[in-house]
């Protein structure tokens, strides 16, 4: 029959008498039990279950011939499907200790405010160990977001890469809106891309398509450019998405570049994510229109981007009113929205771009309008971007500086009353 020591707590039994009568070996030490799970990785939040907080309580129990370490596990949500995984992780590392007999593990669910914590942990790790691209670190990378479609992005972002080009710069544009391509229409440059053999690459590049504005360069990939036209649709799901856009950043032969500008589909999806973790120096644009229920979608965006410790770089708002030949101005979509996001997320609104047909006939022709346009939209476009040039520091402004590396730039965003 087993030895009872009655009434006894527990650190006790292991330590006391107990273990006397049975020559139980030495107990494992809690630390060294703690440091031995840290080689259990959650391999979907892509670090260990101590560090991120899932471990809870380690204690020990008088076995036959040993111990047995009960410990107690918080997942995420109840059904985590890597339940099973994290077991036998766990009972793989720890059964080999000498002392241990078996493992028992006492399954929890976190709370809201634990999983907040952990998935911010996440973020900032996959932002820490964001893996190298084929953009140039002197490149200034700002991606062009929206909470919803329909509000004008890809005007938006065509308008401030050919007015960036036409100041003498070298500019990217790479259409992440993969489903929704229409970058390659809107700039005039249909052509299919080409691939490349480049020097100390063990596999051929993409090569982006080019087009002179001014003294400038645009280099532009899509989706759109590996279609047979525009009419064709790509019927991919969110894997397939992340994929696409890796690949854009790794395997195209951007050369040199002072920007890029990325168009993001709507929403918060799985590109954003991706764009998140493959490039954490991305500055985020936000476009709106006046409408509340615009800006009200369009917060997720910024909050997207304080998830994801990304700095949201300013508000545009688009098709902020119409004005007749007379002058007169007639706000279609409402008023104020612009306005009431960018002090709802603490940055500036940068522009308001009045509704005028011909930045849609533009697109159409393939002639963004702050080319050569004289109207009030065009004027809007060119001021935002000399606005974004002067706003960005060059290659000799940020030698010696690592600011932008040494802390993220984390945008709150404020509930209005």
């Amino acid at each position: 029959m087993e030895p009872r020591i009655d009434g006894a707590p527990r650190h006790e039994i292991v330590q006391g008498s107990y273990t006397d009568c049975v020559s139980l070996p030495p107990a494992p030490d809690v630390n060294d039990i703690r440091a031995m799970l840290r080689a259990v990785m959650d391999p979907e939040l892509g670090d260990n279950i101590v560090d991120l907080g899932m471990a809870g309580d380690v204690t020990l129990e008088p076995g036959d011939g040993g111990y047995i370490v009960r410990i107690g596990v918080k997942l995420t949500i109840k059904g985590c499907p890597l339940r099973a995984q994290i077991k036998k992780d766990i009972k793989s590392r720890l059964i080999h200790h000498p002392s241990i007999i078996k493992v028992s593990i006492d399954w929890g669910e976190m709370t809201a405010d634990e999983r907040t914590a952990v998935m911010t942990r996440a973020r900032w790790n996959a932002r820490e160990q964001a893996p190298d691209t084929a953009v140039p670190m002197s490149a200034r990378v700002l991606a062009i977001a929206s909470g919803k479609g329909g509000v004008g992005k890809s005007s938006v972002t065509v308008n401030l890469a050919a007015a960036i080009a036409a100041e003498g710069k070298t500019v990217g544009v790479l259409d992440a809106d993969i489903w929704g391509f229409s970058i390659p229409r809107m700039l005039g440059m249909p052509d299919r891309l080409q691939a490349r053999a480049v020097d100390g690459r063990d596999k051929p590049m993409i090569v982006p398509n080019e087009r002179r504005v001014g003294t400038g360069t645009l280099k532009v990939v899509s989706t759109g450019m590996l279609v047979e036209d525009e009419g064709t649709a790509l019927m991919w799901r969110g894997l397939m998405l992340t994929k696409a856009v890796e690949q854009f950043l790794n395997d195209v032969d951007w050369g040199q570049l002072d920007f890029l500008l990325i168009d993001m589909p709507p929403g918060t999806g799985d590109v954003q994510m991706g764009l998140a973790r493959m490039l954490p120096r991305t500055d985020l644009l936000i476009v709106t229109t006046p409408a509340v229920s615009a800006q009200k979608v369009a917060i997720r965006a910024a909050d997207m981007a304080r998830r994801s410790f990304l700095r949201v770089a300013g508000v545009i708002e688009n098709m902020s009113s119409f004005v007749c030949d007379h002058g007169e101005q007639y706000p279609l979509f409402g008023v104020g929205g612009g306005q009431t996001l960018a002090t709802d997320i603490g940055v500036e609104l940068l522009g308001q771009v009045p509704i005028e047909p011909a930045v849609s006939d533009g697109g159409d022709r393939g002639e963004p309008i702050a080319l050569a346009g004289s109207s009030q939209a065009a004027h809007v476009f060119r001021a935002i971007a000399r606005r974004i040039i002067d706003e960005t520091p060059t290659t000799d402004d940020m030698a010696g500086c690592s600011a932008r590396d040494a802390e993220p730039a984390v945008v709150t965003v404020r509930s209005r009353s």
